[in-house]
């Protein structure tokens, strides 16, 4: 992969966790990071729905134009972000392998929307579905 010069992060803005995980990488300190609410109105948008990401499954990360979504966003992400930290070298030693976060994630996106729902918020349902 080439050097990494710009990362777009969509995300559900209404998530804790989602808001967490995105601060706690800190990927801002060392790359030109930008912060997308999946649930506003950005230009993305309409091609992450064309290209079939549902946004109610996972986060995407957009990395110098290609595209990674949920378990494999996650994988990504870990794979920037530095080992200082306990937290961050825990997140990283987890996600970087790419067979930890296909088991984890599922687990965690659950316990995503089970917040969500406890806390009143919608689905995003950018796929239409739902």
């Amino acid at each position: 992969m080439s050097p990494v010069t710009h990362i777009r992060i969509i995300y559900d803005g209404d998530c804790p966790f989602c808001q967490a995980y995105v601060k706690m990488l800190r990927l801002k300190e060392q790359y030109r990071v930008e912060l997308i609410d999946a649930r506003g109105e950005h230009v993305i948008l309409p091609e992450i729905t064309s290209q079939g990401y549902d946004l109610d499954d996972g986060m995407v990360v957009e990395i110098n134009g290609q595209f990674f979504h949920g378990d494999e966003a996650m994988t990504r992400m870990a794979l920037m972000t530095t080992k200082s930290g306990i937290l961050r070298r825990l997140t990283k030693w987890t996600f970087t392998s790419e067979r930890r976060s296909r088991y984890l994630y599922p687990i965690l996106r659950g316990g995503r929307n089970m917040t969500l729902k406890l806390l009143g918020h919608k689905k995003i349902k950018n796929l239409g579905r739902g």
